[in-house]
């Protein structure tokens, strides 16, 4: 019984963790992107860069990145 309530508990606690991604960035430079229930990072990433004509810094960037679930926070 307490094998079935330990296992239990772990599958819980990986369920509540998969909904959550962070990226964080190559360098103390870059942001990290923090997404719950976001698209896919690297789609949604380079869809911005287009729409923002590649300036990763810029609200029009940060504000696409938003509408595809993912939130810019500096370490």
């Amino acid at each position: 019984m307490k094998r079935l309530i330990i296992v239990a508990a772990v599958a819980a606690a990986a369920l509540l963790n998969a909904a959550c991604v962070t990226v964080i960035g190559m360098d103390d430079t870059d942001y990290r992107w923090t997404g719950e229930n976001a698209q896919p990072f690297d789609g949604a990433r380079d869809a911005c860069r287009n729409s923002a004509g590649g300036a990763e810094g810029s609200t029009a960037f940060v504000q696409c990145m938003a509408e595809k679930g993912w939130t810019r926070v500096k370490d």
